[in-house]
């Protein structure tokens, strides 16, 4: 009996999957356990089995396509077994794609003397994959517009003028040349011209003719999670009003409890292997307790306050930055906190993470730690819809007043508080990064389970 393989939802937040990868094409033979195709999120990636033995009758979509969760996928059974009543809407879309062709309107084709009806048929099929209506053709060919890539929302997938603007709407301006150049070579501009405003020139379409020292370069195109990534900074800075204050703490306590945490783990008295990290966040938990008013997503006419912390770590991974989200994160030990931020960690990296814990509003507060990296200062950028991120950077020694006219150079920690100025004051903010720092000075070992 052929079953049908649905595209599997994976997590609560994700609508649509990205095919990466088909091992198993139309007319393969697979068996129960086999790899059949790989998926990803915009975060985490995966491999789907088949459940049965049998052969691939049908698929859908191809590697690169965008498939909608639980939309069927492919089609496993016995060779030559009917399987229409699965093919369900993708059999209903060829059908309208040939009734279109059969009925085509007048405009649409081509007409040539001594040209029989069903070679002009043909003519339409094959020249003109897509119908256009004559005004939308007239304005395509003016503003240089692959007609391949519009949908159109006439009649039977027709393009219509109104499709042909609302594409010139969302593309790169194009000077005069541009448009001249792109027209007779077929080319198209990129996101972002190098013109006035913006506007994509001649040099944006084509490679340099210079035949002495040729293309120097390539262009790639981006992965789906680096569209995500690309697209959430922007509208972070775009829709929210962000200022970042710098200041330091005092890391001889934090310094001392990594010395004591080392010896620990040496003579085998405990088992997490707590960092500078793990204790850095712990401290952030216990400030983030004491102002309630930076633990909170600014949502524009209201401000939503938590009762837990759920604090976000952004983890740098092969493909891209992720931030999974600790729940109830202030409910853990040190050594429970420890556990939790090194295990969503190697999620991340491993590609099998929850993706729900990685959506913005998943979280209540977010760290950026740099420090490992010898970065001085920074400016995180916030996760909205939260208020507020911390930037954590390396250790650096700087003069201190330690009394009676003394003075030494004391190690330091540099903090960088980012925060929406629509949903805090200056001053807030201020006092919530100096309670971080009493905290960081202040901190008690805690590896307790």
């Amino acid at each position: 009996m052929a079953i049908a393989i649905i595209m599997p939802k994976q997590g609560q937040s994700v609508e649509s999957c990205i095919i990466t990868e088909i091992y198993k094409k139309k007319g393969d033979s697979v068996k129960k356990g086999d790899i059949i195709f790989t998926y990803e999120t915009d975060k985490a990636s995966f491999e789907e089995e088949s459940p049965v033995d049998g052969v691939v009758l049908e698929c859908f979509y191809g590697e690169g396509d965008e498939v909608p969760v639980l939309d069927n996928m492919m089609v496993i059974g016995e060779p030559g077994e009917d399987y229409s009543d699965l093919t369900g809407e993708q059999e209903v879309e060829e059908g309208k794609s040939d009734d279109s062709i059969s009925n085509a309107s007048d405009e649409n084709i081509e007409v040539v003397n001594n040209t029989s009806k069903v070679e002009t048929k043909i003519i339409a099929k094959t020249d003109q994959p897509k119908f256009i209506s004559p005004r939308a053709k007239k304005l395509a060919e003016k503003e240089s517009v692959e007609i391949s890539n519009i949908e159109g929302s006439g009649p039977k997938g027709r393009v219509i003028e109104k499709d042909v603007k609302q594409f010139l709407t969302d593309r790169p301006r194009m000077t005069p040349l541009a448009k001249k150049i792109a027209s007779e070579g077929g080319l198209q501009p990129q996101e972002y011209g190098t013109g006035l405003a913006g506007a994509a020139r001649a040099t944006d379409l084509a490679a340099s003719d210079n035949n002495l020292f040729g293309v120097d370069y390539e262009d790639r195109k981006l992965s789906n999670m680096r569209k995500i990534i690309a697209k959430s900074m922007h509208a972070s800075l775009q829709n929210s009003a962000q200022l970042t204050h710098h200041l330091s703490a005092d890391a001889r306590r934090l310094l001392e409890l990594r010395k004591n945490i080392k010896t620990a783990l040496e003579e085998k008295a405990i088992e997490a292997n707590i960092t500078l990290n793990d204790m850095v966040c712990f401290a952030v938990i216990k400030a983030l307790n004491k102002f309630p008013e930076v633990n909170t997503h600014f949502l524009g006419e209201s401000k939503r306050y938590f009762n837990k912390v759920h604090l976000g770590l952004a983890v740098d991974t092969e493909r891209g930055l992720m931030v999974p989200v600790i729940k109830n994160a202030d409910d853990l030990s040190l050594t429970g906190l420890s556990n939790r931020l090194k295990a969503v960690a190697e999620s991340c990296r491993k590609g099998n993470v929850n993706p729900d814990i990685l959506a913005p509003e998943a979280g209540t507060f977010t760290v950026s730690n740099l420090g490992n990296y010898g970065v001085e200062m920074f400016t995180p950028v916030i996760n909205l819809p939260q208020s507020a991120i911390l930037g954590v950077n390396t250790i650096l020694p700087r003069p201190k007043d330690l009394g009676d006219g003394v003075y030494a150079f004391v190690p330091h920690i540099g903090l960088s508080l980012t925060y929406d100025h629509r949903s805090l004051d200056g001053g807030e903010a201020t006092r919530f990064l100096r309670q971080i720092a009493i905290e960081i000075e202040n901190l008690q070992l805690d590896i307790t389970l």
